[in-house]
């Protein structure tokens, strides 16, 4: 809550007119920035970068569904968030399936009425080669399955999102939508070729898509983080080896917290960025051009 304050004298107040100072809870913000009654989908964001998303918009007035193929992680984080005054919307739901996301926006619209922005964050990384190599003769060569499991976690699912939600948004001549890319989309790494690929693809649809859709008021972007370790994953030794790899590999010399993805996101779902579309924007301490 704002509390009364002496009005600065630069401000001219009238005698004995109230005056309030922001504090640290009640931050004052252009209007453009207000995303307060907002609804947003984001998928795969019961951790990681996700969750770091889901969080900042919930505590920002956001509307949020949060969906996940599996509740190990969701509920705990329902939980939490409901804790802190912040309460999100869950389901659990298979992104990479036209029939999941028949049912995400048929929830989505059941609990809000309608849906302003979607961002697509699902993905997975598997760390095989193409084919055997004589230095690493025990790392075998990534399958078909697998192929196809990094392709749809990546790729399929945003545009089966998109394909999904964009009706809607062209009959409302209006909405937002973000997918999460990587920095791998601007810089490939041995032996992340399927992911790398997909990431880079992910780019490329975010621009085309944002052409198509100009004409109805519908906005397309991506962000591409780099290093974004969870604790609640990772572990407390897991994170320590990022932290010390950071060190060396990113140029401002730390990884990212998760909750800074969502702060360029609040930044994309606002009506602040009403004049950008197709762009990437990489979020990764300089290491992807370094």
């Amino acid at each position: 809550m704002l509390k009364p304050y002496l009005c600065p004298p630069i401000l001219k107040c009238k005698p004995g007119a109230p005056f309030f100072k922001p504090t640290e809870e009640s931050i004052l913000l252009p209007k453009e920035l207000n995303v307060e009654g907002q609804s947003v989908i984001v998928t795969g964001a019961a951790r990681g970068i996700g969750r770091g998303i889901a969080e900042v918009l919930a505590e920002a007035g956001a509307k949020v569904l949060v969906t996940s193929l599996t509740d190990r992680y969701l509920k705990p984080f329902s939980d939490e968030m409901t804790k802190t005054g912040h309460p999100i919307e869950t389901l659990t739901a298979d992104a990479t399936t036209s029939k999941g996301w028949d049912h995400t926006l048929e929830f989505a619209l059941s609990r809000f009425g309608h849906v302003d922005a979607l961002i697509n964050n699902l993905g997975d990384a598997i760390m095989r080669p193409l084919v055997p190599l004589p230095d690493h003769p025990s790392r075998e060569p990534i399958s078909d399955d697998e192929y196809r499991k990094v392709l749809d976690v990546n790729l399929t699912e945003a545009f089966l999102g998109c394909r999904a939600v964009g009706s809607h948004f062209i009959d409302r001549r209006r909405g937002k939508v973000i997918n999460i890319s990587s920095q791998s989309a601007r810089r490939g790494t041995p032996q992340t070729l399927v992911y790398s690929t997909a990431k880079a693809a992910l780019v490329r649809l975010t621009q085309t898509l944002a052409l198509e859709w100009a004409p109805y008021g519908i906005t397309v972007n991506c962000i591409a983080p780099g290093s974004f370790p969870d604790p609640t994953t990772t572990g407390h030794d897991g994170y320590a080896e990022a932290e010390k790899d950071a060190k060396k590999r990113v140029p401002l010399g730390r990884v990212g917290n998760i909750r800074e993805v969502g702060f360029l996101a609040l930044y994309m779902i606002s009506a602040a960025s009403n004049y950008m579309t197709g762009e990437t924007v990489y979020i990764d301490g300089g290491s992807s051009f370094n």
